[in-house]
């Protein structure tokens, strides 16, 4: 931590994109719109109203080649899947399964709960596909990494240590001590000891797999500092990290190019799951 940094004004994003309500009504809009174009197939992978998935196969008639699963943000204490079926238009389109979860939101439950909901997510999704790809953004973007770096035999004995293969995480939150004293952290209720238990820069790099932290150019220096430092920290370890920065996006329009299947966004996440 630095003294010298104002963290509340580096991590609170809807304070920095003060035009985000339009944009996250757009999000609104435009998921509505593709679920009723493409209804998904509606999956339980636990007992709770928000542990469902909407899975969406690949548009194209013909065999489905990989499965993506996208994990939503919103600090771990707002918003749903509903918000973003649209994302899933782009890799459809490349005869990719895309899996979008929903999970119980703080402060009904802690960080690391979900952690645990994601991991039952991918789980059931086993039943699809035996090998995953988990994108996430902001808080889905913690959690991607999550995933990557879980031992999955430990999870499911039935499952590889490679299960999930790759991680695409857009801005995301890979140590969360610097929440700890800003507003964010009233809903999630972090102390040192959990937030370090809940990072995953703190956790054994799961090396020979990939790790893409892509951030957008507008965004705060700490959201840049957070994907460079697991880029080069698990990189070191053996894990095969890119960092990017999506020129002219800010924490809100970053994930827009996941709804265009001719993006370099989703042609790369393509090319993960596809690897």
């Amino acid at each position: 931590m630095n003294a010298r940094i104002d963290y509340e004004a580096e991590y609170n994003n809807r304070a920095r994109v003060p035009e985000h309500p339009a944009i996250m009504e757009g999000w609104r809009r435009d998921a509505e719109a593709w679920r009723v174009e493409h209804p998904p197939q509606v999956v339980p992978y636990g007992p709770g109203e928000r542990q469902v998935i909407d899975f969406f196969p690949a548009l194209s008639g013909e065999p489905s080649r990989a499965t993506v699963v996208f994990i939503h943000g919103g600090y771990w204490q707002a918003l749903d899947r509903s918000w973003f079926s649209h994302l899933a238009r782009g890799l459809q389109a490349h005869r990719i399964n895309v899996a979008i979860p929903s999970y119980d939101l703080c402060p009904a439950v802690r960080v690391g709960d979900i952690v645990d909901e994601m991991r039952a997510a991918c789980r059931e999704l086993a039943r699809f596909d035996k090998k995953l790809v988990v994108a996430g953004h902001s808080a889905g973007g913690h959690l991607a990494a999550c995933m990557l770096a879980t031992h999955w035999p430990a999870v499911d004995e039935g499952l590889p240590a490679g299960f999930v293969t790759a991680a695409y995480a857009i801005s995301g939150l890979f140590d969360l001590k610097p929440l700890i004293g800003t507003s964010i952290n009233g809903a999630l209720k972090l102390d040192e000891a959990e937030a370090e238990l809940a990072s995953p820069l703190s956790w054994t790099p799961p090396a020979g797999l990939a790790l893409d932290a892509v951030v957008g150019s507008e965004e705060s220096a700490e959201y840049h500092r957070q994907s460079a430092t697991i880029v080069e920290r698990w990189g070191a370890a053996g894990v095969a990290t890119r960092y990017e920065t999506i020129a002219g996006a800010n924490h809100f329009t970053v994930i827009a190019p996941l709804a265009d299947p001719g993006s370099a966004m989703t042609r790369r996440v393509a090319a993960l799951a596809l690897g």
